[in-house]
């Protein structure tokens, strides 16, 4: 089992079990900032997805979560698909430390590339994602992925950011 020592003693990350699916959906419905997906992806992200998600729980109790996977035609590469602390949480480096958590078990599995979108007005996720790449010393390269018009709903448009490589990076704990 994943554990990652944070810097607060009361904060544990580890892997998601599926007993933090719906924890996890709620979290995610509760940020009002997310798409929020059925409940049953959240059970799926922590069955299936265990290895590349992480689960920040404060005193023992659910404080944020990161769900990612492996991209099937890149398997070196690490896509983060939601982040998010509940809101009680906020503010106090969770979504940093469950990232760096992330990419410190990832990087020993041979991933050396994170990949997440980000709607251009989403200055918090913009402000994490670039932090993380000057944190593991890796270029971010950002590029346009889906335009509000790839989606069938109202939708902002989407921005692809790559991060990496950070084989060099030596800050795993």
């Amino acid at each position: 089992m994943f554990f990652y020592m944070p810097s607060s003693p009361e904060l544990t990350i580890t892997q998601p079990s599926i007993a933090d699916g719906a924890e996890m959906w709620r979290i995610a419905r509760d940020s009002k900032e997310l798409d929020l997906n059925a409940s049953y992806s959240y059970l799926l992200m922590a069955r299936d997805f265990w290895s590349t998600s992480v689960i920040a729980k404060v005193s023992g109790k659910p404080a944020g979560f990161v769900t990612g996977f492996l991209r099937p035609s890149a398997p070196n590469t690490l896509v983060v698909w939601q982040v998010a602390v509940d809101q009680d949480h906020r503010g106090k480096g969770i979504a940093r430390q469950m990232l760096q958590a992330l990419v410190d078990r990832c990087s020993r599995q041979g991933v050396w590339f994170l990949e997440t979108t980000i709607t251009p007005d989403n200055n918090a996720s913009i402000g994490l994602f670039t932090s993380l790449a000057e944190q593991v010393r890796a270029p971010i390269v950002r590029t346009d992925l889906f335009a509000s018009d790839h989606f069938p709903d109202e939708h902002k448009p989407e921005q692809l950011y790559r991060i990496g490589p950070w084989s060099t990076y030596e800050g795993r704990s």
